[in-house]
């Protein structure tokens, strides 16, 4: 079957058709369209690899760059029939990293405290929390999701760049996807190594890992959870973080399976235990884990290698020890250290930990704007 499309825009960026052919892979090599004229691409899909009824779309090599309509909204998904032998489309635009956001669908950001004091620490350290843009207009309770590193998640001047949390839950939001309240704590500066890491000498000297992650749990989450209108519960309950964060992350969730259900790892420093001998606490019953983890084939570090390996240990423990693991692995071939990979990858991530779902975006976008228009003033 033959597919072409004609596009609106100048773009040099390649292009790829995805669908329920290809278990909806938006940058499969095999799924390529080629340059046959100006903004004009074709492919010709052999009928063994597709199915009877089509569902599809075009991108420009990932959900970050997916076709959009004219006015910068999600499209539904394309459908055709293999009978059809031939199909031509027109793409009125395309998402660039995301974007264009819309403001209507920005979180509310509020500071917790610009200085919460950490008893375990005997310090204190601002806290932020992002709420889900109609949280003010509604009754709901909602999942949380517990990030390190504020000062490079969504605040402008970092000397990293940073996520842009704010701008990608305003994504999520806009197809019913973003009712999460986001709890961003910000790093202790020199501090910082410290509480990252539990126990290793060869890093820091008196480590403090261990009491900062009880403040999480036993301080900062009950606050949270007392002020704000959330599920409590473990299985809405998440923490995750990059590098050093991201190691912290994996302590949390092995050491208090009783409140994190779902962990976001980002490019791991998975070096500074590379026997994978993390600490977990017995539990009569065996806690489910939902696992993201992503790294960059440019990292160094063996940082793909590493995870893979992470991964292979974590369920060989599965039979003697307290935690059943679910693994989601992403593998970016560009991916270097950097908050601009970790930002592309953070909506995906939030998808699959708290949403996990196939339903079509257009579908989901038109159920939340009916919610949206039934919501009122509390």
């Amino acid at each position: 079957m033959n597919f072409t499309i004609i596009s609106n825009e100048d773009d040099d960026r390649p292009v790829f058709i995805t669908g329920n052919f290809n278990k909806w892979d938006p940058k499969d090599l095999t799924f390529q369209l080629k340059l046959i004229d100006t903004n004009s691409y074709t492919i010709d899909i052999e009928d063994e690899k597709l199915p009877e009824a089509i569902e599809y779309k075009y991108t420009r090599g990932g959900w970050g760059n997916v076709e959009i309509d004219r006015f910068g909204n999600i499209t539904p998904n394309r459908k055709a029939n293999k009978s059809d032998s031939e199909k031509e489309d027109h793409v009125e635009r395309w998402r660039v990293n995301w974007g264009p956001f819309k403001k209507e669908f920005f979180p509310i950001v509020e500071i917790i405290s610009e200085k919460f004091f950490i008893p375990q620490l005997n310090r204190t350290r601002k806290i932020w929390a992002l709420l889900p843009y109609n949280y003010h207009k509604t009754k709901k309770d909602y999942p949380v999701l517990y990030l390190h590193d504020a000062q490079n998640l969504f605040n402008e001047g970092s000397a990293f760049g940073n996520w842009e949390i704010d701008q990608k839950m305003s994504i999520l939001a806009e197809y019913g996807r973003g009712d999460v309240i986001i709890i961003a704590i910000e790093n202790g500066s020199e501090d910082r190594i410290k509480e990252y890491v539990l126990d290793n000498n060869s890093i820091t000297e008196n480590a403090e890992g261990k009491k900062y992650i009880r403040f999480l749990a036993d301080t900062l989450k009950p606050y949270v959870d007392s002020v704000y209108r959330t599920k409590p519960e473990r299985e809405f309950t998440g923490i995750g973080g990059s590098s050093l964060g991201a190691l912290i992350s994996i302590y949390s969730g092995f050491l208090y399976p009783e409140v994190y259900s779902k962990l976001m790892i980002f490019s791991p420093s998975l070096w500074i235990n590379p026997e994978n001998n993390f600490p977990q606490m017995n539990f009569k019953n065996p806690y489910d884990i939902k696992v993201y983890l992503y790294g960059g084939e440019l990292e160094g570090s063996q940082m793909t290698e590493r995870i893979q390996l992470f991964e292979k240990t974590m369920e060989g423990w599965e039979d003697s020890h307290s935690l059943q693991f679910e693994f989601k692995i992403s593998i970016n071939h560009e991916g270097k250290h950097q908050e601009f990979f970790w930002s592309q990858e953070f909506p995906r991530a939030v998808e699959w930990l708290f949403y996990d779902t196939q339903d079509d975006p257009k579908e989901l976008a038109a159920k939340a704007e009916i919610i949206r228009n039934e919501t009122t003033e509390i």
